[in-house]
């Protein structure tokens, strides 16, 4: 059985839809035999942009789009869009580093009673999926985006305690290469407009992942994953460094005018995708590793009596330890992206 044949005559919504992986999904499945995709966001000028988009792009489909305006903070409105609703992916989410630092409460809203409202509203519902997009900065967090997401992790997992019919997963991946505010586009700019192109500090590690490949990631919890679960993808990474010449060898960027400006607030040398703890009772599966949840019950008198004897050999799998890339397969991956191709096809017209 194909995913796509899930979705026959389904009704999947997209919390965050606006965002890059949201068009990402539409992209893969608005012309399936897909019911409707519902777009739940708050903001309504991204949400006429994208109409527009796929009114163009995918005019014989485009009816399948149904735009919901709300926001995940507020339980009503989300209960207002999720009527008939099957699945959910649940991709709303504050994600940039240096604006949770600094408004670490609205963080919490979206992030953590976001998640929360959104799992309240599907149980009720009796939707039958819901997957939770979640990050690397969640293991071991160290700033409030990383540190609300972990907490959204742990809503989930609670929620998948008693969820009924309702399946929750979690997915954990690392940076999304090209995604909106990451720093790949970042850099082609300043490379076209001859500035300085700036990197925080070029020997940090991150693993690194298509657009494709987050999409993959959630479909895979979608189809094998168990209530509860935190899903994992094995995501190859390389050194800032490595990511900055490979962008500058395909944009003709100049590497003398690599300027290091120095870690961000709340930033870390590498990212953890498995904590050593996870590692514990993770399972293999290939390409991806499954974190079940721990479903011993709320007798706390077991967590003193009954340790774990056997645990798992896996120790924390990090940007650090996992298959580093060289430089021209960076640039090789980088290449292959669609919105790199359509970037260099501006830069070469």
């Amino acid at each position: 059985m194909t995913t796509s044949s899930f979705f026959k005559n389904k009704v999947l919504m997209i919390t965050g839809g606006t965002g890059s992986f949201g068009n990402a999904v539409l992209n893969r499945f608005l012309e399936t035999d897909i019911e409707e995709i519902r777009i739940f966001s708050r903001d309504e000028k991204k949400q006429d942009d994208m109409r527009h988009e796929f009114q163009m792009k995918m005019p014989q489909v485009a009816d399948k789009i149904k735009f919901y305006i709300g926001d995940v903070r507020d339980l009503q409105s989300v209960k207002n869009a999720i009527h008939g609703v099957n699945y959910i992916f649940h991709a709303a989410a504050l994600k940039q580093v240096p604006s949770c630092e600094f408004f670490p409460m609205e963080a919490v809203r979206t992030n953590v009673i976001g998640t929360d409202n959104v799992l309240t509203a599907a149980i009720e519902e009796g939707v039958e999926s819901v997957i939770c997009l979640s990050t690397d900065k969640a293991a071991y967090p160290i700033n409030a985006m990383g540190i609300t997401k972990a907490i959204e992790e742990k809503v989930a997992i609670a929620k998948s305690r008693m969820s009924g019919k309702t399946k929750i997963c979690c997915t954990r991946y690392g940076n999304v290469m090209c995604s909106r505010g990451s720093v790949i586009p970042l850099w082609i700019d300043q490379i076209r407009k001859g500035n300085p192109i700036t990197v925080t500090e070029p020997s940090m590690t991150r693993f690194i992942m298509s657009l494709e490949e987050a999409v993959d990631l959630v479909l895979f919890a979608f189809e094998h994953g168990e209530n509860g679960d935190l899903l994992i993808q094995k995501a190859p990474a390389c050194t800032i460094q490595t990511q900055v010449e490979a962008v500058c060898e395909l944009f003709g960027g100049k590497k003398e005018n690599i300027k290091v400006i120095g870690i961000r607030h709340g930033e870390k040398m590498y990212e953890t995708l498995l904590t050593n703890e996870e590692c514990a009772k993770a399972i293999d599966l290939g390409n991806f590793y499954r974190v079940p949840a721990d479903n011993r019950g709320l007798n706390y008198d077991k967590y003193f009596r009954d340790g774990n004897v056997e645990r798992n050999t896996l120790s924390e799998f990090n940007s650090s330890n996992t298959r580093m890339l060289t430089l021209e397969q960076t640039k090789a991956i980088i290449a292959s992206l669609q919105y790199i191709q359509e970037e260099l096809k501006k830069s070469n017209g």
